[in-house]
């Protein structure tokens, strides 16, 4: 069924499907309710049954990104947990080129609007959650950062991206996803190899010794 074709059935749904075809031309901004209902094949009201406002249908557009970016995620197969961290954040900058004009309304204003669209954020903190639970896999005791430092390496090339930034430069830079997987491993190869920087109990030194030892043997003063 496409959206023009609706005539009866899940309206919601319908709706969405209407508006996600128009948002790559029309963009999230310019997007009307009046739009998607044409578009939708049905009448110019019946999208407040379902959606209070034009950005109440926009924060369901942006749940439905964040449901279809955990698919990916949880699709990035890999033979070992860092293989599959690495395959996430390619996943990750792949699913923002593939959809760039839904990435952006994803990680828009309205996701700060957490009290107005708590269903948006749930998808959200979902999506999060992927990427947690396969750093937890890779360094249980430090996947918290791991996985930030994953997010903001994947989440900013992502937007150099599709903001065709990475295209001025003025030597050639491997594709989105390609690139992604080349800077996962440098980030985890660059964390392997860095030097414990845990603080140690620091020895005595020589002097301290003997100066301990000499105070007891001496005797003691009455």
């Amino acid at each position: 069924m496409t959206a023009k074709t609706y005539h009866h059935g899940n309206l919601s749904e319908a709706l969405l499907d209407a508006a996600e075809q128009l948002l790559p031309t029309r963009g999230a901004e310019a997007l009307t309710l009046r739009e998607v209902a044409r578009e939708a094949g049905v009448s110019h009201g019946a999208p407040y049954h379902h959606f209070g406002s034009r950005e109440a249908l926009l924060a369901a557009i942006a749940e439905r990104g964040f449901e279809g970016l955990t698919a990916v995620m949880l699709g990035a197969n890999g033979a070992t947990p860092r293989d599959q961290l690495i395959g996430i954040c390619e996943a990750y900058v792949a699913f923002a080129m593939q959809h760039p004009t839904r990435f952006r309304l994803m990680f828009g204003p309205l996701l700060a609007q957490k009290e107005s669209y708590p269903e948006l954020q749930k998808s959200g903190q979902a999506s999060f959650a992927v990427l947690l639970q396969a750093a937890e896999k890779v360094n249980h005791a430090e996947a918290l950062p791991l996985a930030l430092a994953g997010w903001s390496l994947a989440h900013g090339l992502a937007h150099l991206a599709i903001y065709a930034v990475l295209d001025s430069l003025p030597m050639t830079v491997p594709p989105g996803e390609v690139l992604a997987r080349q800077l996962a491993h440098w980030l985890l190869d660059s964390k392997a190899a860095a030097p414990d920087k845990t603080p140690k109990a620091r020895r005595p030194s020589s002097k301290l010794l003997a100066t301990s030892r000499a105070k007891k043997k001496a005797p003691l003063a009455l």
